[in-house]
This record gives structure tokens, sequence and C-alpha cells, in this order.
């Protein structure tokens, strides 16, 4: 890993069972995010920020029913007729666009109020801090909202990370088990893919992420579901990433 490593000046991470606990997700966002929704669609359904999201949502809608999914009744045009819609989505964890930035504007509005705080691993803030004071430069990728993804790392039990983090990419980059989606990071953040290490605990995003040229790990946390590292580096925490000394 070494060998990889000393080529590497950036470093783009996961969320989910990489920086923060799976059971955070599963068992406190998106529950907060449900229990939240209809009030939320009432109160700011007419606002053009989340209007943009429902329009995104229909969409969807359409593009489900045209391929035969089944998907409950959308009555009529006020906000809160997309819930049933929407609760169908979240049942199915499904990543769309206009779910996530719904789910990121509540979540925002949770962290704000003081409802929710973000938990991260332990190693997760020193080892940021680190890094950047190593030189290397920090992204994140998430199938969250980069406004739900700046949220979660600015209140974290650890204190304030976004200082930290030189940018953030989420569903509108692509998906995360495709090759393009990492090819255009690198763009984005021009730098050569070679020169770039990803982490992640699903395989299929880390081998698309290697495909793209991307150094990898796999991470392996408490909480996260069993998985075959299929000959991919594995760590544990992020002080196993040593960078060699210059």
């Amino acid at each position: 890993m070494g060998q990889v490593l000393d080529r590497v000046t950036a470093i783009l991470l996961d969320i989910e069972g990489t920086t923060t606990p799976v059971d955070y997700v599963f068992g406190v966002l998106f529950p907060f995010a449900q229990t939240q929704m209809q009030t939320f669609l009432r109160i700011q359904g007419h606002t053009p920020e989340v209007q943009a999201d429902i329009d995104l949502l229909r969409q969807d809608y359409g593009a489900d029913i045209a391929q035969g999914l089944e998907v409950p009744p959308w009555s009529n045009a006020e906000p809160e007729a997309a819930l049933p819609y929407i609760q169908t989505l979240m049942a199915a964890d499904r990543k769309t666009t206009g779910l996530k930035s719904l789910q990121g504007k509540i979540w925002d509005q949770g962290y704000r109020d003081g409802t929710l705080q973000s938990q991260i691993f332990p190693d997760v803030a020193p080892a940021l801090r680190a890094w950047v004071e190593a030189g290397k430069t920090i992204y994140i990728f998430s199938s969250g909202s980069v406004q739900a993804q700046q949220s979660l790392f600015r209140y974290t039990e650890a204190g304030d990370l976004t200082p930290l983090i030189q940018g953030y990419f989420d569903t509108r980059t692509g998906p995360k088990q495709e090759m393009d989606s990492y090819r255009f990071i690198a763009g984005a953040i021009a730098t050569p893919p070679h020169q770039i290490l990803f982490i992640s605990d699903v395989v299929a995003e880390l081998t698309a992420a290697q495909g793209a040229g991307m150094a990898v790990c796999l991470s392996v946390r408490p909480g996260n579901a069993p998985t075959d590292p299929q000959g991919l580096p594995v760590i544990t925490t992020f002080n196993e990433i040593q960078w060699p000394a210059v």
C-alpha cells in the first residue's frame, strides 16, 4: 500500500460506514426525515428550493410509471400530495436526487435547532486534521445531498470539520458504482486519478473508482454488513493509513 500512497495527494471519502456509523444513518437520520417530512412539506413546500426538489420527484415518478413500477397516486399539485411517493422512495432507500435534497434540508434544520448532532467514528476528526497538515486535500462523495454532507460535518460531536474539507459530490455527479463518476471527480478537482485515494465500505464503488485509476481502501467498521474484500486493501480505522516519510 505504501507504494500507492506515496503518490496520493487527495482523499475522497464515502460517509455511511466510512466516516459515520451505519446505525446513525438508518437509526437516526432516516427516521427523523420520515417523521418530519409531512410537516416540512406543509410549511416549506411552496418555497422555490423545495419546489425544485418536487419537480425532480415528478420526473422520477413519471419514469417509474413508464417502467411499469407500482407507485402510489400523486393526487394534486399541493406539496403534501408528494408524500406517499416520497414515503415509497424512502422505504426502498432509493438514491434519487430530489429525495436526497429534501432529506438534506430536513436534516439541516434539525442540526441547526439542536435536535440532531452528527456522529462520526472517533478516529475521523484527528485523521482529517493530520491529513490536511500532511498537505492532502479531502473531498466527500456520498449519495446524500451536498447540503446534507456539509451539515453532517459541520455539526459533529468533534466540532465543525467543514474547514478541513475542500469539496463535496453527490448524486448529481453520477452513480457511485460507475467509473465515469470518478473520472468526473478527478477532473473537477484537477487531480490525476492515480493521485486520489477513495475510501468506502462498498466494494462495487471501490471497483468503479479503481477502474477509473484511483487508489482505494475498503472501510470495515463496526455495524457494517459483512463483505468479501475481493482482494482490495482493507482498513478498520483511518489510523491505519500511513503516508510515506518525505
